[in-house]
């Protein structure tokens, strides 16, 4: 069967790549979309585990419910972008990125606290080389120190931390994207496994169809030998063909039932929760796009060309920050407060203080560190120029993928009306007596064949289609206009 061309445009699901190693996951960082279909769902199907690919996974929700959930494509959808595994982790990556940028901005605000003691303390002047009065012990006290005071610090200049607080803020922006990538890429697994399944219920019914046409054959060829006009031969290979259609139909049921499990893995359904798809598999046309125009709109709309593009900010301010501790820093520190032998008899104090320090010899550490992020920022640079010329190489061979598999399914439709023909002339001359049963059996699995091309074909034209609009970006916004034709 004709999957193999497909394999990439469902490493465009498993996509993601990159959806996510930017931000810690695995299987996301390098944004590459890759290969394509009926493992459209393969790449979706085969599944890695959650572990390999945590957008094969989610986290569940909610109890089983008794009866069967009727589930449409958008709400398919619309479930993974809540519970699936892949985005819950890129959330908490861009959490995490915003809680840097937190840590690093509060290098340059205030900080203010208070701090109080009270204490009995007793001296031994001569341990401090002091020589009391003549006629007073060395040793004063015990006497109280009560100290209440509010401690506060500012910088005033450090370009060092201004830099590296624009550089987390960039890095911060970039997780955003990926979040958005991530939604995308959410997007385009679930739909690919929910048209998979829809191909499944797809070959049930084909499969069906060839079961009841292989038992029709079977009962004639039974009443043509009672009848003395067929040998035992034509039964016997009645009998075959209809076991094999059947053991076909157990397959594919089989089949059929794993690939719910696996959308609903990916969506979050809670386990053993029985579903029932109710969108037809699509067999609407691609729109067309200039490629022109869908390079304008990746390089705008894709949400991991724009993480990579933030990144590359982030790393020329590391950079320059790098460069900054060579600056002078300003620091001022302060504190009020009262301070006694009791509470009652304390009195106000203050210190205020600027402080200027200026680097004179670091054994070359500042070099060191502005060599560490030129390197980091030429490879940031490398690889959003890489992502430039891989979009324009997505673009063209998902076009590609989209024309073939549009070819395809127009050459696999009218294989099947062809192959109903033949079964049809088949069995009529087999009825008239003009030949044996071998010609309908040769015509069943003909048509057999040429249904399963014809799912095949529309399998991969659909996932083709979702693979070009991952390619230009916003699938999430554009998925179901694309398959289902809606606006």
């Amino acid at each position: 069967m004709r999957t193999q061309w497909w394999m990439g445009t469902l490493g465009a699901l498993w996509l993601g790549s990159a959806c996510l190693g930017q931000v810690g996951i695995p299987g996301f960082a390098n944004r590459s979309r890759g290969e394509s279909a009926e493992s459209a769902a393969g790449a979706a199907s085969g599944m890695e585990t959650a572990a390999q690919n945590p957008f094969a996974g989610s986290v569940p929700r909610g109890t089983a419910s008794g009866g069967e959930l009727a589930l449409s494509l958008g709400d398919a959808i619309e479930r993974g972008l809540k519970a699936n595994l892949g985005l819950v982790l890129t959330d908490q990556g861009a959490a995490s990125a915003r809680g840097a940028r937190r840590v690093s901005l509060s290098r340059l605000l205030p900080t203010v606290s208070i701090q109080g003691s009270e204490s009995s303390e007793q001296l031994n002047l001569a341990a401090f080389g002091l020589k009391p009065a003549p006629g007073t012990p060395s040793v004063v006290g015990p006497f109280g120190i009560f100290d209440f005071r509010g401690v506060v610090s500012q910088t005033i200049l450090n370009l060092r931390s201004v830099d590296n607080t624009r550089a987390s803020t960039e890095n911060a922006r970039a997780a955003e994207y990926q979040v958005k990538d991530a939604r995308d890429a959410v997007t385009l697994v679930v739909a690919a496994l929910y048209l998979q399944a829809q191909a499944g219920a797809s070959r049930i019914e084909a499969v069906k169809a060839q079961v009841a046409g292989s038992q029709a054959l079977y009962e004639q060829a039974v009443d043509f030998k009672k009848a003395g006009t067929v040998p035992a031969i034509d039964v016997l290979r009645a009998q075959v063909e209809l076991q094999a259609q059947q053991q076909r139909l157990i397959a594919a049921g089989n089949a059929y039932e794993k690939q719910k499990l696996q959308l609903g893995r990916a969506i979050g359904l809670p386990d053993g929760q029985a579903i029932r798809l109710t969108d037809a598999m699509p067999d609407t046309p691609a729109e067309t796009v200039e490629i022109e125009e869908a390079l304008r709109q990746a390089y705008a709309g894709r949400m991991d060309y724009q993480s990579l593009a933030a990144k590359v900010k982030a790393a020329e301010w590391a950079k320059k920050a790098a460069s900054a501790g060579r600056y002078p820093t300003v620091d001022f520190n302060g504190d009020y407060g009262v301070i006694g032998p009791s509470v009652v008899t304390s009195h106000g104090v203050y210190t205020a203080s600027v402080g200027v320090k200026i680097p004179v010899f670091e054994g070359r550490r500042v070099q060191g560190e502005v060599e560490q992020a030129a390197a980091a920022l030429e490879r940031e640079k490398a690889q959003l120029e890489d992502m430039r010329g891989r979009i324009a190489y997505e673009i063209r061979a998902a076009m590609l993928d989209v024309k073939a598999a549009a070819d395809q399914v127009a050459v696999s439709k009218s294989s099947v009306e062809l192959a109903k023909q033949q079964e049809t002339q088949a069995r009529d001359r087999f009825a008239a007596g003009v030949t044996n049963n071998l010609e309908v059996v040769q015509a069943q699995e003909a048509l057999a064949g040429a249904n399963e091309n014809y799912i095949s074909s529309l399998l991969g034209y659909n996932i083709a289609k979702a693979s070009l609009a991952r390619a230009i970006g916003g699938v999430e916004t554009k998925i179901r206009a694309l398959l289902l034709g809606s606006k």
